[in-house]
Order: structure tokens, then sequence, then C-alpha cells
């Protein structure tokens, strides 16, 4: 079952990453003002947003077949099949997942797209990772904190520059949840091909939406107290765990998945 949501306005005055990272995956939902900044970026871009998506899916497949059943997936983007419940509630049918994004026009699709299965449940909060403690109060309503939790946070926390705190706001979410539980987070890097990255800052500036690319050891300390699983911190097209063995792609974004001990 899906919990009920309510109608969301939609801004399209300005571009927003969710719509842009759609635009990129090749989606009809967005905007002339998103599309704009996707047709300026580097064909690399493409690539990193459909490296993204294929780590989330074998990351999340992954989890799964080790028996999570709780996920919490923060900025979640707008639904692109397969979503994560869809993945995770094929392995697990009575999986628990709750989305979060701050884009209404995410909220309008969810409500339609993002359906449980029938054992299962899944659930839509329009809320902004740079409120943590609003996201876990309602997540609270439908996952159970006293067991495992995955919380998924892919391609989100570099668009959060070092003032409006990352870490602390990763430490509030990964704190709250119990022993036994995941972080599995992606994040672009400034170190890999540092032109690409910076010529990607630049076009997203224009559009108006800020964006903060670390390094390696920059991106690492959002594990910091955690125990990585293997490989361990990589790129996106390097992390495999129970799949095939990674191809030659090349990529510009940091993957892994840590355990909460």
């Amino acid at each position: 079952m899906t919990a009920g949501v309510p109608r969301p306005t939609i801004d399209t005055s300005k571009p927003h990453p969710a719509r842009v990272y759609d635009w990129l995956l090749g989606g009809k939902d967005n905007y002339p003002v998103d599309e704009a900044v996707g047709e300026k970026l580097p064909p690399e871009a493409k690539d990193a947003a459909r490296q993204n998506r294929a780590f989330m899916n074998r990351a999340t497949a992954w989890l799964a077949t080790q028996g999570v059943d709780q996920f919490l997936d923060i900025g979640t983007g707008i639904p692109t099949a397969p979503n994560l419940h869809q993945i995770v509630q094929e392995i697990v049918p009575s999986a628990r997942v709750v989305y979060t994004d701050n884009d209404p026009i995410v909220l309008r699709h969810a409500e339609a797209l993002l359906v449980s299965s029938p054992e299962g449940m899944t659930d839509y909060i329009e809320s902004d990772v740079r409120e943590p403690l609003e996201i876990l109060a309602h997540a609270r309503g439908l996952l159970d904190f006293d067991r495992p939790i995955a919380l998924s946070l892919i391609a989100l926390m570099h668009f959060l520059s070092e003032d409006q705190d990352p870490y602390g706001i990763v430490n509030t979410l990964v704190d709250a949840l119990p022993s036994g539980s995941h972080l599995v987070l992606s994040h672009a890097s400034s170190d890999i091909y540092p032109e690409l990255a910076e010529q990607v800052t630049a076009e997203y500036a224009k559009g108006g939406i800020k964006l903060g690319f670390r390094n390696r050891a920059e991106v690492a300390r959002f594990f910091d107290g955690l125990d990585l699983v293997e490989p361990g911190l990589v790129t996106a097209t390097q992390w495999f765990k129970g799949t095939a063995r990674p191809d030659a792609e090349g990529s510009g974004i940091y993957a892994a998945v840590a355990r909460i001990p």
C-alpha cells in the first residue's frame, strides 16, 4: 500500500536538481529551465547520472538480499523505473520504503508511480535534507527504528556546500538509526576529473544551483565511525557486491555502502 500525500504546487520558474537529473537520464518530467542547464553540461554528466542510478540499483538489491527490509531514501528524484521500492520488494515483498525530496513535481509523480507491493508499504514526504529532524519524525511513522534501516543518499550531498553543514546533517541522520543499519551514499568528485568538475559546477551555478563537489578524503568523512562494506569507497562503476565484476568504464562519482556498528 502507499500512504496518502498532499497535493503539491510546482514552481517552473527556476531549475531544480531533481528535474535536471531527470533530463540527464532521458526523462520527460522536466521544464525548459532544467533542460537549459542540462544542455550546457558536458556529455559525461549523462554518464554520471546513469552510473549513479546503476549503483543505487546494485547497492539496494544487495542490501535486500542481506535481509534489510526498511529504506529511507532522501533526495529521491523523479521516479525512473526501476525505483528503489521495486528493486527491494522484488526480493523482500514486505519491505517498507520512505521517499523524501524537496521538489513538488517529485511528489506529484510519487503519488502515481511509487506504489508499493501489496505486502509492503511506501510513503513520501516533501522535505529538505537540511531539515533532518523533520524527515526522521515523519519516517518514524512508517519505519521501525528498533530494527535496521538503510539510509540512501544518492548524488545528494554535493548539492550542500560547507556552510550548510553537510557532515552534521549526515551525522544526525545516521545517529538516529539502530545498529546494523546501513548508509548508501554516492557523491560527485572534485579530484578524479577536476576540469570536468569545474565545468559542471560553473554551469549549475549559472542556473542558480550551487554545488559542493569533494575529493576522496572529504567524501570519506561522511563514513567516519562506520564499517565500510567491501569494496569500500570506490567509483560508482567499481562498486559491485554479489554481482558481476566491475567494468572498465571510468566514473567521476564516489560511492560506498557502510554498516552502522
